[in-house]
């Protein structure tokens, strides 16, 4: 039984152990978004005029901030729990030991009481024959192993009851400093609310120059679209034409040699572990439809996220692969187009480009610079990911943890 309960605690440690550990990783995670978007938050006070992207900041800071919270209270809830079960062990232990003295006193009272040597003798000699004299003999034997065993135990579950009350001790420690914690991001969270607030009331004057702006950036957006389907219709056109060439079949679709379908198949591999196209940053605006951050009855449609880093920031590679396209956007800078066998990774709103058509470019490879908006003080790259003509969820293939 003891056995058991020791194997049963082990295991519980080692998952109890692991999900800290988990928690604790996510929780060092969220901290290092809020000071990577306080610093982002800090370029833009700099320009004394309020803009969009302060409130972009503050809801991302906001949305963060709330996640901590929540893992912190995960923490806590889990240490409770942890807290409850060392008492029931610690009760479970003590039981035990008094038990195990319990015995253990009665066996050397018997031993007391049966201390003379001789009449140990003459009981074994006493037996009716050898066989009944040696187990007489075996009697005594095991008794005094049985005793030195119980001795033993009763050292050992002292030993674990100690070490548990030490644990127990650890663990209200830990559960305290968790409660200033939270209640410290907690007023962080009220004020960061409040500042929201403000921030929100003071740019609904600005309404009108915003639709302007949400009307450009729709603008722009669609005018991308089109010179990447631009860039895949001539990408489709030159294999059909090589297929001419050759006399085989025209392709409907872009096809893959052996060596870009091997590229293909490598970078569909690493879903979810790409690297960022910036080396710090975080995604201020994600992708598909979603409410505009301050008319919340326009919708806005996003084909790939904006990452906001800080000013004079390189856009690098994601993956290797090849140019297919460098080109000019009147007003909106430069974007560049990268071919990962059938995939494709768009990186918009550059201001230099260190790359050509026709390049091959090598994973984290810097490829250009991003342009800096001085009116709203930020710095933001638009970054897609395509598989063949289908736009994805970017957030899908870069890593976690930037």
């Amino acid at each position: 039984m003891f056995l058991g309960f020791i194997l049963m605690q082990t295991n519980i440690c080692f998952a109890q152990k692991q999900t800290k550990k988990d928690l604790e990783n996510k929780k060092k995670q969220l901290q290092k978004e809020i000071e990577n978007t306080n610093q982002l938050l800090s370029e833009t006070k700099k320009n004394k005029k309020l803009s969009l992207n302060q409130l972009v900041m503050l809801n991302k800071k906001i949305s963060v901030r709330e996640e901590l919270i929540a893992t912190i209270n995960k923490e806590i809830s889990d240490l409770n729990y942890q807290i409850n079960d060392s008492n029931e062990s610690i009760k479970v232990l003590q039981n035990d030991l008094t038990k195990l003295k319990s015995e253990y006193a009665k066996m050397i009272y018997y031993a007391y009481k049966n201390q003379d040597a001789y009449s140990r003798l003459m009981f074994v000699f006493a037996a009716r024959d050898f066989e009944q004299a040696f187990l007489r003999l075996k009697y005594f034997q095991q008794y005094s192993e049985y005793r030195h065993k119980q001795a033993e135990r009763i050292l050992s579950t002292k030993k674990t009851l100690n070490e548990k009350v030490q644990d127990l001790e650890s663990k209200k420690t830990d559960k305290h400093v968790l409660l200033g914690s939270q209640e410290n991001e907690k007023n962080n969270l009220t004020s960061e609310k409040s500042e929201k607030e403000q921030v929100f009331s003071q740019l609904q004057d600005q309404e009108s120059k915003l639709k302007r702006d949400l009307e450009k950036k729709k603008k722009d957006a669609k005018e991308l679209q089109q010179a990447i389907q631009r860039v895949i219709a001539k990408e489709l056109e030159k294999a059909q034409k090589d297929a001419e060439t050759a006399n085989q079949p025209k392709p409907q679709k872009l096809t893959l040699t052996p060596e870009s379908q091997q590229l293909s198949n490598s970078f569909a591999s690493n879903r979810g572990k790409l690297p960022w196209p910036v080396a710090k940053g975080i995604i201020s605006e994600r992708f598909g439809v979603h409410p505009h951050p301050l008319m919340p009855n326009i919708d806005i449609n996003n084909n790939g996220v904006d990452i906001s880093t800080s000013a004079g920031s390189l856009t690098r590679a994601v993956f290797d692969g090849e140019v297919k396209a460098v080109v000019n956007m009147p007003g909106a800078g430069q974007f560049i187009l990268i071919r990962h066998g059938e995939f494709l990774t768009i990186y918009s709103n550059l201001k230099d480009v260190y790359v050509k058509v026709g390049d091959k470019v090598k994973t984290k490879q810097n490829i250009g610079s991003i342009v800096y908006d001085e009116d709203d003080s930020k710095t933001l790259l638009h970054f897609e990911v395509w598989k063949g003509q289908t736009k994805m969820d970017p957030e899908d293939w870069l890593y976690k943890n930037n």
